[in-house]
């Protein structure tokens, strides 16, 4: 397990050198830039692209076109969180322990800032610098667009958002944030497997199931740690989707049932990593997804 979290520690640090890299650019006006920066860089558990490396282990991806990878889709990540803080969505003032965006920069910049990250990703990905054939990169692309917009992470945003003080079945809680937050997530290891050469249409298909199945724990631990941990731990506001009154996996099952849900979903999901070959990362980013506490 040490030689895990150490390899978890170097490629955090390649991570973020990757992302002051692609982030350090000419820019028109230095606010927007700065304000982009503020939410990139210096902070998150960068869980999107550790798994889109890992991913990629899977099918003999080059690393550093897999950080790459998950960098730009690490802006996007950045990007819904930004405007998710804003005030006419969840209203936050704290994110990774530090003011919001819109807290140092206005409501506008802070909503232009996800903007541009939102097309900066598309800009990286397509770009000739990225070393992929144009096929794998147009399926990367067509991927991440789906998970992203209406099918995905913006859908499940809107479902949330006209969903707050209604009841919700757990079947409709479930696909909102198969949406809203394992859309994301998916893609990310989807790409990473994408990269790789050693492409196999059935261990994809596998590969997609451990994906659908992780993004769903992730939301469920998410939902559970709001109510158990406190501010300083989260490094944002602690039990606000209940002040919010919105609809959570705690609110509709309560809490004992919902960590009996995660803690069954994380065994099934090891059982089928443990299928796979060069999967020892893949299991060990899972075991994080479920033991973490922000």
């Amino acid at each position: 397990m040490q030689h895990l979290e150490l390899w978890r520690e170097q490629t955090l640090q390649q991570i973020e050198l990757r992302l002051t890299q692609l982030l350090t650019l000419p820019s028109k006006c230095e606010t927007l830039l700065e304000a982009i920066r503020y939410s990139c860089l210096d902070g998150g558990k960068r869980i999107r692209p550790l798994f889109t490396i890992a991913a990629g282990k899977l099918s003999g991806a080059d690393l550093t076109t897999c950080i790459t990878i998950g960098s730009s889709i690490e802006m996007i990540h950045c990007f819904s969180l930004i405007h998710d803080d804003l005030p006419i969505m969840d209203n936050d003032d704290l994110r990774r322990g530090k003011p919001t965006n819109h807290k140092i920069y206005g409501d506008a910049v802070a909503l232009l800032a996800g903007d541009a990250l939102n097309t900066l990703c598309f800009e990286i990905l397509s770009s000739a610098q990225l070393e992929l054939p144009a096929t794998s990169k147009l399926t990367i692309i067509n991927l991440l667009a789906q998970a992203i917009g209406l099918q995905g992470m913006v859908g499940g945003q809107t479902i949330d958002w006209l969903s707050t003080g209604k009841a919700l079945t757990l079947a409709q809680l479930q696909e909102m944030h198969l949406l809203k937050t394992g859309a994301l997530l998916r893609a990310s290891i989807l790409a990473g497997y994408l990269a790789g050469a050693n492409f196999n249409p059935q261990q994809f298909q596998q590969i997609d199931l451990i994906a659908k199945k992780i993004g769903l724990l992730f939301q469920i631990v998410d939902d559970i740690i709001d109510v158990t941990e406190d501010t300083a731990t989260l490094g944002k506001t602690a039990n606000k989707d209940h002040l919010q009154d919105k609809a959570t996996y705690v609110n509709i099952l309560g809490l004992s049932t919902a960590q009996k849900t995660a803690h069954d979903l994380h065994s099934e999901i090891i059982n089928l990593i443990q299928q796979q070959p060069n999967s020892q990362l893949l299991k060990f980013l899972a075991d994080n997804v479920y033991y973490r506490h922000s």
